[in-house]
């Protein structure tokens, strides 16, 4: 004769338990979520740091020049363009900064204009000297993580030390002391 098949008891404090389990494991799933969230986001973010990536880009003659920002000890690579709204905001800030800093032999902005062409950019910038080169198709800015405009980069001695997301003020004096102190800092012997 077989025996009637057992269904598993719980004791009374293990029946007691079960719905706050379930509740405590409902609870948890947003703190999950977060988690792996947070977790994908450090895998695809993109990182500071890092050797300043190399490349060519066009200049206001549709020629092709490289960009080296490791000749200079201290380069701003700055992407930006005609059409960005916060871009157009902080170009006045940007070229008091160009000519603050113009006798400094070891500092160099480097001013990108992406996916802009010469006949949109110089009467854009008017009365501004400033020399402008060109990512037509985000190639290099793509190379430094930037995917939204404007975006700077701070190189010290070959390397991003600081990246700017959004309209920065160039008047700012936090960032000018950081170029400063780059400007005096001993180069890295690369």
């Amino acid at each position: 004769m077989a025996e009637p098949e057992q269904t598993p008891t719980a004791t009374p404090q293990e029946a007691s338990e079960a719905p706050r389990a379930a509740e405590n494991g409902a609870k948890n799933r947003p703190w999950m979520l977060l988690l792996l969230v947070l977790a994908a986001a450090a895998l695809f973010w993109p990182r500071g740091g890092g050797t300043a990536p190399d490349g060519n880009l066009l200049d206001a003659m549709s020629q092709e020049v490289p960009l080296r920002p490791a000749e200079q000890r201290v380069t701003l690579v700055h992407f930006w363009a005609t059409w960005c709204p916060p871009c157009i905001t902080e170009i006045p800030s940007l070229g008091r900064l160009i000519t603050d800093y113009s006798q400094e032999d070891e500092f160099r902005v480097a001013l990108i204009a992406v996916d802009d062409s010469p006949e949109k950019v110089h009467p854009f910038l008017g009365s501004l000297i400033l020399p402008v080169l060109y990512d037509p198709s985000w190639k290099l800015a793509h190379r430094y993580g930037t995917r939204k405009l404007p975006e700077t980069h701070l190189v010290v001695d070959g390397e991003v030390v600081e990246t700017y997301a959004g309209a920065t003020n160039w008047d700012d004096p936090e960032i000018r002391q950081l170029i400063d102190q780059a400007l005096r800092s001993a180069p890295s012997g690369r």
